[in-house]
């Protein structure tokens, strides 16, 4: 079995394994016609339950074609023109190449000793994210999974700089349309079940900075904790942008960190048009980017970033076997100094592969594509009398429903809605989300794909009508 190890002796296998696997993949993107299969679970559950693991095929060739049948085949394709669902972007190929190396080279970037030029690499990146976000020179931070685990450790620092002994009394406030990792992070920190201050937001779906101003006031007044304020710049369902300068100048009156989730909203760093939509950020004491959202890079590639380094120190711990205090004073550059993981992979590479490749106003360039291309559907659905649409988009998610003109009982609306995006995935036609406003069921359309053009929106609208309709004209058949 040796022969399956990646070293000097078997780099021409590496080589013929690799490019066998890319040319499988190559040839499904070239032959995908729709974003999905239309597979159930059921369909396909069998085909995995059947293959006996203790049994190897022993072969590539083999495992490849078994690998066709049980996942290529029915994956669902984010680069689809068609994939209109959820915050997944089709992937830039210099960062899909960064993946192939760093996942053969596979250097861990908790310590330099496993890392070396990985570790400066990420460390350029971090200072360029920053530089971009404005900062200032004090700024650092490091890369994560993800947005949740951003948020988290921007919260944990909040926690730490808010220097009470009486954790019940801490607030953390956001919008009500916030990302759920804002509650979730509360209760890993061991926070009360008050601590997490629902806000409500305006018409555009942006947080209410008058409701701010009074729970801030209402909190001082009650001797609790400003923890933190978390401003959403992207908001999942609508990709609204809260009001940043005067949140900012709010936490500074009430002495409050300023977190900042732009996990989908960070793509206007490199807007070449649309870059004064983040106005505000930079007063930010720390900020959550996922570039796997919009800069066009495979997941997992996130960070979270802060004002003044010496805040990561709360999650900092030190281990003889790994990185002991000494080589604090040796200035050996340890990236588990400052980060919740231990072992992580070097997901930096990707970006920075993209930008020696493309360049920040290539990123730019496709993430202000699918903004203009929001803008156009905005303009379709506002005009079109089958369609209710929520909010005029700040980046690039619509959110609407299927309005029939002969209905009028919202339940049956509601399902009416529901049924088309079940029958529309089954289809495999096209994938949209869903979500809920006010109560009622609403689809949404998270557009991140530049190959996607108006004609698809027209045409996935269509769809949706006409699956509408099919149910209503079921359910009344029913009814007779």
């Amino acid at each position: 079995m040796r022969s399956h190890l990646l070293n000097d002796t078997t780099a021409e296998q590496y080589r013929r394994s690799v490019t066998q696997g890319v040319e499988r993949v190559a040839a499904r993107l070239a032959a995908t016609e729709r974003p999905f299969t239309g597979v159930t679970a059921d369909d396909l559950s069998p085909l995995i339950e059947r293959i006996d693991l203790d049994r190897p095929l022993l072969d590539t060739t083999a495992a490849l074609d078994e690998l066709e049948e049980v996942y290529l085949r029915d994956a669902v394709y984010f680069h689809h023109p068609r994939y209109l669902a959820h915050l997944n972007c089709p992937v830039v190929i210099p960062a899909v190449l960064g993946e192939a190396v760093l996942s053969a080279v596979n250097s861990s970037l908790d310590t330099w000793d496993q890392s070396a030029g990985g570790t400066l690499i990420e460390r350029k990146l971090i200072d360029w994210t920053t530089a971009r976000i404005g900062l200032g020179p004090a700024a650092d931070g490091v890369f994560t999974s993800g947005g949740t685990q951003s948020n988290l450790q921007a919260l944990l620092l909040a926690r730490e700089e808010a220097k009470t002994q009486f954790p019940a009394r801490l607030r953390v406030f956001a919008s009500e349309v916030s990302h759920f990792s804002v509650q979730k992070s509360a209760k890993l920190l061991g926070l009360g079940p008050d601590a997490v201050v629902s806000l409500p937001v305006d018409q555009d779906k942006r947080l209410q900075t008058v409701a701010l101003a009074r729970e801030l006031e209402r909190c001082a007044a009650e001797g609790l904790v400003p923890m933190a304020v978390v401003a959403t710049a992207g908001t999942t369902d609508f990709g609204s942008i809260d009001p940043l300068p005067e949140i900012a100048e709010l936490c500074e009156r009430y002495g409050t960190w300023l977190h900042v989730d732009a996990a989908y909203g960070c793509g206007l760093l490199t807007s070449l048009k649309n870059r004064d939509r983040l106005a505000g950020i930079e007063h930010a004491d720390s900020v959550t980017v996922d570039y796997h959202k919009s800069f066009f890079q495979p997941v997992s590639s996130s960070a979270v970033l802060v004002r003044d380094a010496a805040t990561l120190r709360h999650a900092t711990y030190h281990a003889e076997y790994l990185n002991p205090r000494r080589t604090v004073t040796e200035r050996i550059p340890n990236q588990v100094d400052k980060s919740l993981q231990t072992t992580r992979r070097f997901d930096a590479l990707k970006l920075w592969m993209t930008l020696r490749v493309m360049g920040a106003d290539g990123i730019g360039a496709l993430f202000d594509e699918v903004c203009d291309l929001a803008a156009e559907g905005w303009k379709l659905l506002a005009v079109d009398p089958r369609f209710d649409v929520v909010v005029e988009p700040s980046l690039s998610t619509l959110v609407f429903r299927y309005v029939p003109a002969a209905v009028t009982d919202s339940a049956e609306i509601d399902r009416a809605n529901l049924y088309a995006r079940k029958a529309l995935f089954a289809s495999g036609d096209a994938v949209v989300a869903g979500t809920k406003v006010a109560g009622r069921h609403y689809l949404k359309f998270t557009l991140l794909n530049p190959e996607t053009t108006t004609a698809d929106i027209e045409a996935v609208l269509d769809l949706i009508a006409g699956h509408a309709e099919q149910y209503l004209g079921e359910s009344l058949d029913r009814a007779c």
